[in-house]
Protein backbone atom coordinates (compact mmCIF):
# COMPACT_ATOMS: atom_id res chain seq x y z
CA UNK A 1 0.00 0.00 0.00
CA UNK A 2 2.90 2.04 0.68
CA UNK A 3 4.38 2.19 -2.78
CA UNK A 4 0.63 2.18 -4.23
CA UNK A 5 0.04 5.72 -2.59
CA UNK A 6 3.57 6.82 -3.36
CA UNK A 7 2.96 5.59 -7.12
CA UNK A 8 -0.13 7.76 -7.18
CA UNK A 9 1.11 11.17 -5.90
CA UNK A 10 4.01 10.97 -8.33
CA UNK A 11 2.09 9.85 -11.26
CA UNK A 12 -0.64 12.84 -10.64
CA UNK A 13 2.07 15.55 -10.08
CA UNK A 14 4.11 14.16 -13.39
CA UNK A 15 1.06 14.18 -15.08
CA UNK A 16 -0.56 17.88 -13.61
CA UNK A 17 -3.78 16.12 -12.98
CA UNK A 18 -5.89 16.34 -9.96
CA UNK A 19 -6.57 13.50 -7.48
CA UNK A 20 -10.57 13.39 -6.43
CA UNK A 21 -9.14 11.90 -3.18
CA UNK A 22 -6.46 9.92 -0.80
CA UNK A 23 -5.28 7.32 -3.32
CA UNK A 24 -5.65 4.83 -0.55
CA UNK A 25 -5.99 4.38 3.48
CA UNK A 26 -4.92 7.30 5.23
CA UNK A 27 -1.70 6.41 7.45
CA UNK A 28 -2.49 6.27 11.34
CA UNK A 29 1.35 7.84 12.12
CA UNK A 30 3.75 10.27 10.82
CA UNK A 31 6.35 7.05 10.21
CA UNK A 32 4.03 5.33 7.91
CA UNK A 33 3.71 8.81 6.21
CA UNK A 34 7.18 9.17 5.48
CA UNK A 35 7.23 5.65 4.57
CA UNK A 36 5.19 6.95 1.77
CA UNK A 37 7.03 10.07 1.52
CA UNK A 38 10.32 8.49 0.77
CA UNK A 39 8.88 6.13 -1.32
CA UNK A 40 7.83 8.84 -3.90
CA UNK A 41 11.24 10.18 -3.19
CA UNK A 42 12.65 7.31 -4.77
CA UNK A 43 10.64 8.02 -7.55
CA UNK A 44 11.31 11.37 -8.53
CA UNK A 45 13.21 12.29 -11.30
CA UNK A 46 15.23 14.82 -9.51
CA UNK A 47 17.65 15.36 -6.45
CA UNK A 48 16.54 16.93 -3.43
CA UNK A 49 17.71 20.61 -2.88
CA UNK A 50 15.95 21.09 0.13
CA UNK A 51 13.37 20.84 3.01
CA UNK A 52 9.95 22.94 3.72
CA UNK A 53 9.06 22.75 7.48
CA UNK A 54 5.26 23.20 8.08
CA UNK A 55 3.00 23.74 11.63
CA UNK A 56 0.85 21.06 12.86
CA UNK A 57 -1.96 22.76 14.31
CA UNK A 58 -4.11 21.45 17.65
CA UNK A 59 -5.50 18.70 17.95
CA UNK A 60 -3.37 16.85 15.62
CA UNK A 61 -0.39 17.94 17.32
CA UNK A 62 -1.22 16.08 20.04
CA UNK A 63 -2.69 13.12 18.33
CA UNK A 64 0.77 12.50 16.23
CA UNK A 65 3.32 14.10 19.13
CA UNK A 66 4.85 16.70 16.68
CA UNK A 67 4.26 20.20 16.29
CA UNK A 68 5.90 19.86 12.81
CA UNK A 69 6.74 18.48 9.41
CA UNK A 70 8.91 18.25 6.27
CA UNK A 71 8.69 17.46 2.79
CA UNK A 72 11.16 17.44 0.31
CA UNK A 73 12.13 20.66 -2.52
CA UNK A 74 13.38 18.97 -5.21
CA UNK A 75 16.63 21.21 -7.38
CA UNK A 76 14.37 21.82 -10.61
CA UNK A 77 11.51 23.56 -8.69
CA UNK A 78 13.97 26.07 -6.72
CA UNK A 79 13.86 29.33 -8.55
CA UNK A 80 15.94 33.26 -7.54
CA UNK A 81 13.92 35.82 -7.24
CA UNK A 82 15.68 38.94 -8.91
CA UNK A 83 14.78 42.64 -7.95
CA UNK A 84 11.59 43.68 -10.55
CA UNK A 85 11.41 40.35 -12.10
CA UNK A 86 8.36 38.49 -11.74
CA UNK A 87 8.66 34.64 -10.95
CA UNK A 88 6.62 32.13 -12.70
CA UNK A 89 5.05 29.58 -10.34
CA UNK A 90 3.60 26.43 -11.84
CA UNK A 91 0.68 25.05 -8.99
CA UNK A 92 -1.68 22.11 -9.64
CA UNK A 93 -4.96 23.29 -11.57
CA UNK A 94 -7.79 21.72 -9.55
CA UNK A 95 -5.70 21.06 -6.67
CA UNK A 96 -4.51 23.14 -3.61
CA UNK A 97 -2.50 25.81 -4.17
CA UNK A 98 -1.04 28.58 -1.63
CA UNK A 99 1.83 31.04 -1.38
CA UNK A 100 3.55 31.80 2.00
CA UNK A 101 6.11 33.84 3.22
CA UNK A 102 9.19 32.33 4.29
CA UNK A 103 12.36 32.97 6.04
CA UNK A 104 15.24 30.51 4.17
CA UNK A 105 18.36 29.41 5.11
CA UNK A 106 21.09 27.68 2.86
CA UNK A 107 23.31 25.62 5.00
CA UNK A 108 27.02 25.98 5.29
CA UNK A 109 27.89 22.23 6.06
CA UNK A 110 26.50 18.33 6.11
CA UNK A 111 24.44 17.64 9.37
CA UNK A 112 26.74 14.99 11.20
CA UNK A 113 24.12 11.52 10.19
CA UNK A 114 23.34 10.10 13.72
CA UNK A 115 23.26 13.63 15.67
CA UNK A 116 18.95 13.80 16.56
CA UNK A 117 18.70 16.50 19.21
CA UNK A 118 19.54 19.90 18.56
CA UNK A 119 19.87 23.22 19.84
CA UNK A 120 19.16 26.54 18.63
CA UNK A 121 23.18 27.28 18.63
CA UNK A 122 23.95 24.11 17.29
CA UNK A 123 21.29 24.95 14.38
CA UNK A 124 22.97 28.18 13.91
CA UNK A 125 26.35 26.95 13.46
CA UNK A 126 25.14 25.14 10.22
CA UNK A 127 23.70 28.43 8.53
CA UNK A 128 25.82 29.86 5.97
CA UNK A 129 23.07 32.61 5.20
CA UNK A 130 19.31 33.22 6.09
CA UNK A 131 17.21 34.57 2.60
CA UNK A 132 13.75 36.02 3.00
CA UNK A 133 11.65 33.27 0.32
CA UNK A 134 8.27 32.22 -0.79
CA UNK A 135 7.31 28.71 -0.53
CA UNK A 136 4.46 27.79 -3.71
CA UNK A 137 2.54 24.97 -1.44
CA UNK A 138 0.36 23.13 -3.73
CA UNK A 139 -0.67 19.46 -4.37
CA UNK A 140 -3.05 17.53 -6.91
CA UNK A 141 -5.50 16.83 -3.91
CA UNK A 142 -7.22 19.72 -3.11
CA UNK A 143 -8.36 18.30 0.45
CA UNK A 144 -5.02 17.74 1.59
CA UNK A 145 -4.80 20.15 4.56
CA UNK A 146 -8.55 19.52 5.81
CA UNK A 147 -7.15 15.89 6.09
CA UNK A 148 -4.72 16.44 8.08
CA UNK A 149 -0.55 15.95 9.10
CA UNK A 150 -0.38 12.04 7.45
CA UNK A 151 -1.93 13.17 4.55
CA UNK A 152 0.24 16.58 4.11
CA UNK A 153 3.93 14.48 4.71
CA UNK A 154 2.61 11.58 2.63
CA UNK A 155 2.67 14.48 -0.43
CA UNK A 156 5.83 15.82 -0.40
CA UNK A 157 4.92 18.09 2.53
CA UNK A 158 2.63 19.80 0.27
CA UNK A 159 5.60 21.66 -1.52
CA UNK A 160 6.02 22.50 -5.44
CA UNK A 161 9.28 24.35 -4.57
CA UNK A 162 10.80 27.28 -3.38
CA UNK A 163 11.50 30.90 -4.61
CA UNK A 164 15.09 32.13 -2.51
CA UNK A 165 15.14 35.86 -2.59
CA UNK A 166 18.20 38.09 -1.54
CA UNK A 167 20.64 37.42 1.69
CA UNK A 168 19.29 39.14 4.90
CA UNK A 169 21.84 40.95 6.04
CA UNK A 170 23.26 40.14 9.63
CA UNK A 171 20.47 38.47 10.81
CA UNK A 172 22.29 36.87 13.36
CA UNK A 173 22.58 40.10 15.08
CA UNK A 174 19.52 41.72 14.58
CA UNK A 175 16.55 41.70 16.83
CA UNK A 176 13.74 38.62 14.91
CA UNK A 177 10.96 41.42 15.51
CA UNK A 178 12.54 43.68 12.78
CA UNK A 179 12.01 40.72 10.38
CA UNK A 180 9.11 41.02 9.05
CA UNK A 181 7.10 40.23 6.04
CA UNK A 182 3.27 41.11 4.31
CA UNK A 183 1.75 38.62 1.70
CA UNK A 184 -0.71 40.37 -0.97
CA UNK A 185 -2.72 38.61 -3.77
CA UNK A 186 -3.85 40.71 -6.97
CA UNK A 187 -3.26 43.85 -4.50
CA UNK A 188 -4.87 43.01 -1.48
CA UNK A 189 -2.88 42.52 1.57
CA UNK A 190 -3.75 38.52 2.93
CA UNK A 191 -1.67 38.41 5.91
CA UNK A 192 1.37 39.97 7.93
CA UNK A 193 4.02 38.22 9.85
CA UNK A 194 7.34 37.69 10.45
CA UNK A 195 10.36 35.72 12.00
CA UNK A 196 8.50 35.65 15.15
CA UNK A 197 5.05 34.21 14.19
CA UNK A 198 6.89 31.01 13.80
CA UNK A 199 6.98 29.43 17.35
CA UNK A 200 10.48 29.53 18.50
CA UNK A 201 11.81 31.56 15.55
CA UNK A 202 13.05 30.19 11.96
CA UNK A 203 15.79 28.42 13.93
CA UNK A 204 13.22 26.31 15.89
CA UNK A 205 12.05 25.06 12.58
CA UNK A 206 15.62 24.35 11.46
CA UNK A 207 16.25 22.45 14.71
CA UNK A 208 13.46 20.14 13.88
CA UNK A 209 14.34 19.35 10.53
CA UNK A 210 17.38 18.48 11.33
CA UNK A 211 16.47 15.90 14.09
CA UNK A 212 13.28 14.45 11.80
CA UNK A 213 15.92 14.32 8.59
CA UNK A 214 18.14 12.36 10.60
CA UNK A 215 15.76 9.57 12.04
CA UNK A 216 15.31 9.18 8.92
CA UNK A 217 18.43 8.36 7.39
CA UNK A 218 18.31 11.57 5.52
CA UNK A 219 20.72 14.04 7.48
CA UNK A 220 20.91 18.03 5.88
CA UNK A 221 23.43 19.03 3.41
CA UNK A 222 25.61 21.49 2.64
CA UNK A 223 24.01 24.03 0.09
CA UNK A 224 20.60 22.85 0.91
CA UNK A 225 17.85 25.21 2.11
CA UNK A 226 15.66 25.16 4.45
CA UNK A 227 12.29 26.51 4.07
CA UNK A 228 11.51 27.25 8.07
CA UNK A 229 7.69 28.27 7.51
CA UNK A 230 4.59 29.88 6.86
CA UNK A 231 5.34 33.42 8.23
CA UNK A 232 2.07 35.37 7.26
CA UNK A 233 -0.07 32.22 6.93
CA UNK A 234 -1.12 29.80 4.51
CA UNK A 235 -2.87 31.85 1.16
CA UNK A 236 -5.06 30.25 -1.26
CA UNK A 237 -3.92 31.33 -4.94
CA UNK A 238 -5.31 30.46 -8.48
CA UNK A 239 -3.79 30.13 -11.66
CA UNK A 240 -3.66 33.44 -13.39
CA UNK A 241 -3.07 35.23 -9.91
CA UNK A 242 -0.30 37.15 -8.70
CA UNK A 243 1.35 37.79 -5.35
CA UNK A 244 3.36 40.25 -3.97
CA UNK A 245 5.56 39.41 -0.50
CA UNK A 246 7.43 42.44 1.16
CA UNK A 247 10.23 41.76 3.68
CA UNK A 248 10.50 45.39 4.52
CA UNK A 249 13.97 46.29 4.08
CA UNK A 250 15.08 42.84 2.89
CA UNK A 251 13.42 43.70 -0.10
CA UNK A 252 9.95 41.56 -2.11
CA UNK A 253 9.41 38.84 -4.21
CA UNK A 254 7.06 38.93 -7.42
CA UNK A 255 5.34 35.96 -8.48
CA UNK A 256 2.32 34.85 -10.90
CA UNK A 257 0.72 31.34 -10.69
CA UNK A 258 0.02 29.29 -13.48
CA UNK A 259 -1.89 25.91 -14.20
CA UNK A 260 1.64 23.31 -14.20
CA UNK A 261 1.88 21.19 -17.31
CA UNK A 262 2.57 17.69 -17.57
CA UNK A 263 6.15 16.62 -16.86
CA UNK A 264 8.62 15.27 -19.30
CA UNK A 265 10.13 12.20 -16.99
CA UNK A 266 13.51 12.10 -16.94
CA UNK A 267 16.50 9.76 -14.79
CA UNK A 268 17.24 10.88 -11.57
CA UNK A 269 20.64 10.22 -13.04
CA UNK A 270 20.18 13.17 -15.40
CA UNK A 271 18.78 15.29 -12.37
CA UNK A 272 21.81 15.48 -10.45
Amino acid sequence: MTRAIAESFVRARLAAVALPDFPGTIPAELDAAYAIQDAAIAMWPDAIAGWKVGRIPSPARERYGEDRLVGPIFRRAVQTARSGETVTVPVFGGGFAAVEAEFVFRLASDAPADKQTWTLDEAAQMVAAMHIGVEPASSPLASINQLGPAVVVSDFGNNAGLIVGPEIPQWRSRDTSTLVCETFIEGRSVGRGGANSIPGTPLAALTFALARCARRGKPLRAGEFLSSGAATGIHDILPGQSARISFAGDGEILCRVVAAQPATAVSRASAR
